[in-house]
């Protein structure tokens, strides 16, 4: 009986992998940085004299992420 060896990989190309450049990622970088600052506002912040909205409206809905994250809010 004879054993058979595994055929050879073929040698097909790999495709190479271009890098991103910095100028297609900063429009994205700076948009998702302003969107975390604003959740970070109402996440910790949206209540009292900074407040936007008046009520407790958003602190209610909030209320959780504001302990998960640390902020206290009592």
């Amino acid at each position: 009986m004879a054993i058979s060896a595994a055929p050879a990989p073929s040698a097909t190309a790999t495709p190479a992998i271009t890098p991103i450049s910095l100028k297609a990622i900063a429009p994205w970088a700076l948009f998702f940085g302003i969107l975390m600052l604003v959740l970070l506002y109402f996440v910790g912040s949206e209540q009292g004299a900074t407040s936007v909205f008046s009520g407790e409206n958003v602190h209610e809905w909030l209320h959780d992420g504001r302990h998960l994250l640390g902020f206290p809010c009592h």
